[in-house]
């Protein structure tokens, strides 16, 4: 069976354990990479830019924790 190259929202949320609102707000920010397809606003995200913004937050979080900053991480940007 073939990976699956395109997310929903819906989808990057369960992934990400967050909600739909907070999902569409790190695509709309431009945080989390996503593309919009269809005429009515349907978001699709690529795996490679899930697994990118995934790699950035665990990065920012490592840097957070060394410096001892780590609950004032607002965005995996």
């Amino acid at each position: 069976m073939a990976e699956q190259r395109f997310y929903t929202l819906t989808e990057v949320s369960e992934i990400l354990n967050i909600s739909l609102s907070q999902t569409r707000i790190l695509v709309t920010s431009g945080q989390l990479e996503g593309i919009q397809i269809g005429g009515r606003g349907q978001w699709r995200v690529e795996n490679s830019k899930l697994e990118e913004y995934i790699s950035r937050a665990y990065a920012q979080t490592k840097e957070a924790l060394a410096k001892g900053t780590a609950e004032s991480l607002t965005s995996a940007s």
